[in-house]
Order: C-alpha cells, then sequence, then structure tokens
C-alpha cells in the first residue's frame, strides 16, 4: 500500500515538477525571515468602548488611538517597500536595545502601555476635578543592561540588602552608599512570586547603578470607578494623550468630539505634559484613511506632520498640543 501511494506521489511530481518547485519557492520567499521589519501605515483604535467610565454614557462622535502596523521582514514584503512609498524596512536591532531581545522589548512596551493608562487616567481625573489615588506603586524592569544582574524585565523591585524600595530615588540615595562591584540581595516580584536575586553595581557616566531601567506601574482608587480595555497585542505609551482625552470626555460629558472622529498620538505623563512619539508619518496616514476630521500631536511632530500633509494634499487638520489642557481647550474653542 505504501508502494503505491510513494509512486503516485512520485508520478505527480515528476508530471508537475515546475509547479512543484514554484510552490516550495513560494512557500520560502513567505517563511523565511529576514532580520527585518517593515513598518506600515496603521489604523486607529476606537476608544468609545474601550474607556467605561460609571455612570456615563458614550457620547457622539469618536476619539481614537492612531498606531503604526509592523509586518514581518519577509522577502516579498521587503521587495514591496521598494516600489510603496509608505512602506519602510527597519533592521530589528533598530527596535530593540543593546542585548535585548524582541520578546524582552515586547514586554517592555507592555509596560510602558500600563504606565500610559495609568498616567492618562490620572492627569483626566485631576483636571476633572474627580477622586483619584495611587493605592499601590510598583518600580518594575523595564530593561537591563548589566551582565551581571539576574534582574529580569518585568521584575517589581521590592527590596535591596532588606532595604525597602518605594521611588527610583530610593533606589538611587541607597546604591551611592555602595561601592563599584559590590553584589547587591534584590527581593523582587516575578510571576507572583517574591523571589532574591544579585545585581553587581557598575559605573555609568561617573555614577553607580545597578544598569536596568525603570517604569512605574500603578494601582489606582477612582471615583467614580473607570474601565479601560485594552487587547493583549497592544503595547506602547504612545496612546496615552487620547486616553487622557477620552477619559476626561466621558468623566465632564464634554462631547468633546462634536460628532467628529477625532484620531491623534502622544505620549502623556501624570501631570498631563504630552510627549514626543515615533512614526507619525505612518500615524497621519492611517488617520486620513480612517477618515478623521482632527490629528492632534505633539508640538515635536508637528512639523513632519504638516509637511506630509502638504506633500500628499491631505484635507485634515492638524494640531500640536504640548498638554492635555491644550488639547482640551482647542477641542472645546472651535
Amino acid at each position: 500500500m505504501y508502494n503505491k501511494v510513494y509512486d503516485k506521489i512520485k508520478k505527480y511530481i515528476k508530471e508537475n515538477l515546475w509547479f512543484v518547485i514554484s510552490l516550495i519557492a513560494i512557500i520560502l520567499l513567505f517563511t523565511i525571515e529576514l532580520p527585518y521589519q517593515v513598518e506600515t501605515p496603521g489604523g486607529f483604535i476606537s476608544l468609545n468602548d474601550r474607556i467605561k467610565v460609571e455612570g456615563q454614557e458614550t457620547t457622539s462622535g469618536e476619539f481614537g488611538m492612531a498606531y503604526v502596523s509592523m509586518i514581518k521582514g519577509n522577502i516579498p514584503f521587503i521587495l514591496f517597500s521598494y516600489i510603496n512609498n509608505d512602506w519602510d524596512v527597519i533592521k530589528k536591532d533598530k527596535l530593540t536595545y543593546d542585548n535585548e531581545s524582541l520578546k524582552e522589548m515586547t514586554l517592555r512596551e507592555r509596560l510602558n502601555l500600563n504606565e500610559a493608562i495609568s498616567n492618562a487616567t490620572i492627569s483626566a481625573y485631576n483636571l476633572a476635578g474627580k477622586d483619584v489615588k495611587i493605592k499601590k506603586q510598583m518600580i518594575c524592569v523595564a530593561y537591563n543592561d548589566n551582565e551581571n544582574s539576574d534582574l529580569k524585565v518585568g521584575d517589581i523591585i521590592l527590596k535591596i540588602n532588606d532595604v525597602s524600595i518605594n521611588t527610583l530615588k530610593d533606589i538611587q540615595d541607597y546604591i551611592q552608599t555602595l561601592d563599584i562591584n559590590d553584589i547587591v540581595n534584590v527581593n523582587v516580584l516575578r510571576d507572583n512570586k517574591e523571589i532574591t536575586v544579585t545585581s553587581t553595581l557598575k559605573e555609568y557616566e561617573n555614577s553607580k547603578k545597578m544598569g536596568v531601567s525603570i517604569i512605574y506601574n500603578y494601582e489606582l482608587e477612582t471615583n467614580p470607578n473607570i474601565e479601560i480595555n485594552s487587547k493583549s497585542n497592544e503595547s506602547g505609551p504612545s496612546g496615552g494623550l487620547m486616553m487622557a482625552l477620552g477619559i476626561y470626555d466621558k468623566l465632564t460629558s464634554s462631547n468633546l468630539t462634536k460628532g467628529d472622529k477625532i484620531i491623534g498620538t502622544g505620549t502623556i505623563d501624570n501631570e498631563g505634559n504630552v510627549g514626543e512619539i515615533g512614526g507619525v508619518k505612518y500615524k497621519l496616514i492611517g488617520a486620513v484613511k480612517s477618515r478623521a476630521k482632527i490629528f492632534l500631536c505633539p508640538k515635536e511632530n508637528y512639523e513632519e506632520a504638516i509637511t506630509i500633509a502638504k506633500e500628499r494634499n491631505y484635507d485634515i487638520i492638524i494640531k500640536s498640543v504640548e498638554t492635555l489642557s491644550d488639547a482640551i481647550n482647542y477641542l472645546k474653542g472651535r
């Protein structure tokens, strides 16, 4: 039986040799991954149903976060980027820090998203005159540049040599009492378990450090209650401004959109300051394709966005903002 099946397969391959070769070649072209990624225009993530404030209903219009799409660097996509001005090839090592894996980068960007959600909530509640309190502040490892450290991205730092740590300043102040090459014991929360790891102090720019970058994540208590949903494949801090606008709009029933689709981008801190982002070209293109009336962006990205809009004759209003208050005042006054 097996011989008959083998003979049939062999006969089919002989009779359709070039088809089989072509099929294998096509499969290889799309499966062989090169050390590149392709950046392309994204779309937008609607915040209407992502942000739920107790007792508040969705108003007319729509707030949306612009995003950049990333495609794996397969040969056909890389070749297509040479004839499509909206696609750009970037080396994978440009996406990550030194000695950082793509998995670690993805986790770091997820931590950035969590921080952005908290900052958006704090800044919007404060500006709306609503109650928001930080119940718990977590000091998370976002990047480890020390080969002599057992700390991992996502670790929550609790203590160093049994000294309680609550802020980045606590870490800096304590480490300055030690010496270069000292080995410290670090109590961390990893995968919901408290463990102790070690890290050797190094000298960075004439200062003693553990060689890790820190991101704050928070547990908040709010009144009214709020729920902000995100998907597992979403990450990064650049949606902070638009989330803050969406939260403020629902808290105050301001109807800032006035029935329009407003898409934008920009980081935000817990005081409402808006910061620069990357990929404004792709985000603006995505906003135009999504038929947004207004595109909001940080002042640092404004000139690039205006230049692209003029070159392509885009029919969209581009407004730069430096703070959450700037964005709110503009939308109220138009």
